[in-house]
């Protein structure tokens, strides 16, 4: 499902502006989600990336941003430290209820995961946290400074390299990592929490945890990220972890997309308005659903395909359905079709076709469906072209060039 993206900026905890981005679902989301990245690295982290087109694809809003100093956003990061992370979770959380809807699920990586525990009973809407390899003390963080701390404490700064960049770090900084009480927060956590860490996490050991999830009352979870590494650096272990919060958290939120449900296929084909923006429709045949939309451009959503494009793609099925089984029973050597099938409306005197019955619209007029085979194997000229000719005889391409009677009924009331 395509992705709308807004890039916006909003005042943080300390008046400057931070740099977000708001992944949108095609269309209204079901509920909005607030993302806090890793120590000193940004919202557009790989596994970040991830992580948001999954949850937009499951139909949530979800905004991320850069903390203070870090990434795109102004300030200096030498300035800040977890109780301003904590605080521009926050900022943004208020950024989303004016602009859009509040948060109902907080989402961390990292040190992002322990901020969101702290920031969570802050926000009355929030009812799902979800972290992601996340200390159960922030202050295990001042661990990555072995060997400086004395320093820091004596000079009251230094400069240090962290991931191949040069960071300034606070005495003050240290001493509220140290303060920053993430078991206790979570203890007192009026939400339900999700709790995700790998086993071999060579950052945060798994111990951190066992600390949260420990400390943390009912409703909780633990899902154990096998084989991942702290940053969820491949593509399979960040998008199984966004896939699992999608489905935990839906269970905690309140849908607000305003969606109705699909309807049961009480018929070969069931189409029902979704009740959201003008053409969304719920599509229901079988055991099978989707949605139908119209492009951005004429007031859709773009959720789904548009009518012109299902007809398009029964052609170019039964095309590819029909070469397939003459294929197999002539014993042709035929691995692979492909078809790609367009619409156009164009004027009667350019084709060297006319419509079925002789008829030409009022506004001179037909439709011209264009289909190209694309046919894999070791296939001869003859061959080729005996399987073009074939395409013809596919049962909608007949029933899309001869008339067709369309019978129109009126249901009953609903009730």
């Amino acid at each position: 499902m395509p992705t709308r993206i807004e890039r916006v900026t909003f005042p943080g905890s300390s008046g400057e502006l931070l740099s977000a981005r708001l992944d949108l679902p095609a269309g209204p989301p079901k509920a909005f989600a607030l993302f806090a990245h890793c120590f000193t690295c940004s919202k557009d982290l790989r596994a970040a990336s991830r992580i948001a087109a999954v949850l937009t694809d499951l139909g949530y809003g979800l905004l991320r941003f850069d903390f203070t100093g870090l990434g795109a956003s102004e300030g200096e990061f030498a300035n800040t430290n977890f109780s301003s992370n904590v605080d521009d979770l926050i900022a943004a959380a208020d950024w989303l209820r004016q602009d859009h809807r509040a948060p109902q699920l907080l989402v961390g990586h990292s040190l992002g995961g322990a901020a969101v525990i702290c920031a969570a009973n802050q926000l009355a809407e929030v009812s799902a946290v979800a972290t992601l390899g996340a200390p159960s003390d922030a202050g295990h963080v001042a661990g990555l400074f072995d060997g400086m701390l004395d320093e820091i404490a004596e000079r009251g700064e230094v400069e240090v390299e962290l991931h191949g960049r040069r960071f300034t770090i606070r005495q003050q900084f240290i001493d509220v990592l140290r303060s920053g009480a993430v078991t206790d927060a979570a203890a007192t956590l009026d939400a339900a929490l999700l709790v995700m860490h790998s086993p071999i996490d060579n950052t945060v050991s798994v111990d951190h945890a066992a600390g949260i999830f420990q400390a943390a009352r009912h409703p909780k979870s633990f899902v154990s990220l096998d084989h991942a590494d702290h940053l969820l650096s491949t593509t399979a272990d960040s998008e199984y972890a966004a896939s699992v919060i999608g489905a935990w958290a839906a269970r905690y939120l309140v849908d607000e997309s305003g969606a109705t449900k699909a309807p049961k296929p009480s018929a070969q084909v069931v189409v029902a308005e979704t009740t959201q923006g003008l053409f969304l429709n719920h599509v229901v045949t079988g055991r099978h659903r989707f949605l139908a939309d119209e492009p951005e451009s004429v007031g859709g959503f773009d959720a789904g395909p548009g009518p012109y494009d299902l007809l398009a793609a029964a052609l170019g099925a039964c095309t590819s359905m029909t070469l397939r089984m003459y294929a197999d029973r002539k014993q042709l050597p035929l691995d692979k079709v492909t078809v790609e099938v367009s619409h156009d409306k164009v004027h009667a005197a350019d084709v060297a076709t006319d419509t079925a019955d002789g008829a030409v619209p009022k506004n001179g007029k037909i439709d011209q469906f264009t289909r190209v085979l694309y046919l894999e194997g070791e296939l001869d000229e003859k061959q080729r072209a005996g399987l073009a000719k074939i395409a013809d005889r596919c049962p909608v391409h007949r029933t899309l060039e001869q008339a067709s009677l369309i019978v129109t009924q009126l249901g009953p009331p609903a009730e």
